[in-house]
This record gives C-alpha cells, sequence and structure tokens, in this order.
C-alpha cells in the first residue's frame, strides 16, 4: 500500500533545508545568467545608450536584416565561425580522448602524475600570455625566426601570416587546454571494471582489442554528453584569442561572430545589430544541444537529459 501523495507544497516544506542551502547558488544564477537575458530586447530596438533600453525606439525585426539579407561582413564572419567550428570538432574535441587513452596506458602512477601535472599548467594561463609566447617562439623576430637566419636560412611568415591562422588558432587551443580536458575522460576511464579487463585478458585480446571493446565503450557515455553539451557553444570560437591577433592578419581571414558583435557592436556603436545575432547565435546553439541530444537518445545513449519513459 502505497503512502498519500504529498502535495506541491508539502514537498517544498519537506526539502526546507535542502532548498535553503541551495539558494545562493540559485540566486548567482538568476542575477547572473537569467536576469541578463532580459536585456535581449535591444536586438528589437534601436538602441541608444542616453535614452535607455526602454526609452529606445522599437524597430521589431530590422536589425536581423544584415542575417537575412546576408550582408558580406556578417557571411565573412559566418563563414570563418563554421570553418573552425568544423575543425575544432573534427580535430581539437578528439584530441583529450586520445591523450586520456595513452597516459591511461602509462604502467607507472608516477609518471602518470607527472605527465598530467605539466600538461594540465597552459590551462591556467590567460590567452593574453599564450599569444604572447606563440609570437615570441614563431613571430617574425622569435626565436624560430632568429635560429633560421643564424643558420642562413630564410625566416618563415608565420604569425600574421592569413593562410596559416587557422592551423595556429587550432595548435593554440590543442596547447592550451587539450591536458586539461583530459581530466574528465581520465575519470571515465577509472570507472571501467578491472574485471572487464582480465575477461578480455582471458579470451585472449591484447591491450590495443582491449582498447577497442573495452576502453572505448566505457567511454562513449561520457564522449556523446561531451560532445552535446560543446555544440551549444560550437559558434563560439575563441573570442578573446582571436581578437588578440587580429590586427595582424586582418578581419577577411580572422573575423568571427563574436568578434562581428564585438567590433560593429561595442566599437562600431550598432547594439541592436549585435544583440541581434548573438540572439540567433544562442538559439541555433540550443537547437544544435536539442537535435544532437535526440539522436542520442535514438541509439541509445542518455545525452544530457534523459526522456520519460512511459
Amino acid at each position: 500500500m502505497t503512502g498519500r501523495r504529498l502535495t506541491f507544497w508539502q514537498k517544498l516544506w519537506r526539502d526546507r533545508m535542502l532548498l535553503m542551502f541551495a539558494l545562493p547558488g540559485f540566486m548567482v544564477l538568476l542575477i547572473y545568467h537569467y536576469y541578463p537575458l532580459l536585456g535581449n530586447i535591444i536586438a528589437f530596438k534601436n538602441y541608444r545608450p542616453y535614452r535607455g533600453v526602454w526609452g529606445s525606439d522599437w524597430v521589431a525585426l530590422d536589425n536581423f536584416r544584415v542575417i537575412f539579407e546576408g550582408d558580406p561582413a556578417f557571411m565573412n564572419a559566418l563563414t570563418n565561425t563554421l570553418i573552425l567550428t568544423l575543425l575544432q570538432a573534427v580535430l581539437v574535441f578528439p584530441a583529450p580522448v586520445v591523450l586520456a587513452l595513452l597516459l591511461n596506458s602509462l604502467l607507472s602512477e608516477r609518471i602518470k602524475r607527472v605527465i598530467q601535472s605539466i600538461l594540465y599548467l597552459p590551462h591556467f594561463l590567460s590567452w593574453v600570455v599564450v599569444v604572447a609566447l606563440f609570437q615570441q617562439l614563431l613571430g617574425g623576430s622569435g626565436l624560430l625566426n632568429n635560429f633560421l637566419r643564424s643558420h642562413g636560412y630564410e625566416a618563415l611568415s608565420i604569425i600574421g601570416n592569413g593562410d596559416l591562422f587557422r592551423p595556429l588558432l587550432l595548435a593554440q587551443v590543442m596547447w592550451k587546454d587539450t591536458g586539461w580536458a583530459t581530466i574528465i575522460f581520465l575519470a571515465a576511464l577509472a570507472t571501467i571494471s578491472a574485471d572487464l579487463y582480465e575477461a578480455a585478458a582471458v579470451d585472449g585480446a591484447g591491450r590495443w582489442r582491449q582498447m577497442i571493446h573495452v576502453t572505448i565503450p566505457g567511454l562513449k557515455g561520457v564522449v556523446i554528453l561531451l560532445f552535446i553539451l560543446q555544440l551549444g557553444t560550437s559558434l563560439t570560437v575563441g573570442f578573446e584569442q582571436i581578437l588578440l591577433q587580429q590586427n595582424a592578419v586582418g578581419l577577411q581571414k580572422s573575423e568571427v561572430l563574436d568578434t562581428y558583435v564585438y567590433n560593429r557592436g561595442v566599437i562600431g556603436g550598432n547594439w541592436g545589430m549585435a544583440t541581434a545575432v548573438g540572439l540567433v547565435k544562442s538559439v541555433v546553439g540550443v537547437i544544435l544541444v536539442l537535435g544532437a541530444n535526440k539522436i542520442a537518445h535514438m541509439f541509445g545513449e542518455a545525452g544530457v537529459y534523459a526522456t520519460r519513459s512511459k
């Protein structure tokens, strides 16, 4: 016999202590994440700071014309963003998985911890420091070109070369964040039962077959979950990193949606149009997450959230 079903208010009273502990975190989310969303109304106004949000003229969808009418500057920023998003999905996202598998294969725990500590360090450097390091190494007067000149070779044009800008961005991201991103995958590897490896070894599976049939399936759920979450920010491809190097390369090769919003909105004063672009970018991110989560459910994975069973 089941007990009497509690009402919503009775459940709140029952869990009042837990809710009080959660209240500070909820207030932070409400004030710094949800309340600012109201500012998206600027996308539908001819916003002027001296007139305020509510005093600015309502222009409906006029600010979205730059998107629907194919403004050349916007299309260039969109193209660069999509290319960088695709390259990061194909090259950058799998890198922590591969690195985690390599670290997991090390037999010595001491060596593994030392390597992990070294790989984590770049994550704590700001993009200002990272870009400065790459300039000191690969710039026109950097360490590499000084070495080449001193040995009679011609200097290489890397920093400021538009054709090499995208590979340079990917190299910077991988060097800075790959090591840090392995933490989650190493934690997932630690949850795989040792009995599975022992059973595979008894069946004659070597280390390579154990990785294919035990390790990778054990990581599949975490990889899918993180990939879905990354899709939500897939159109955000490194605002600070790109902005610091934009002057050396030029807008044609380096302009992405985030820098386009900054250059047109903050610098150019076209606040409404910049907000419209940012709003569309966020909506696309939500659609990508929901769509990828649905596909994950179709393949039997939990995804970001599970649907209610019938």
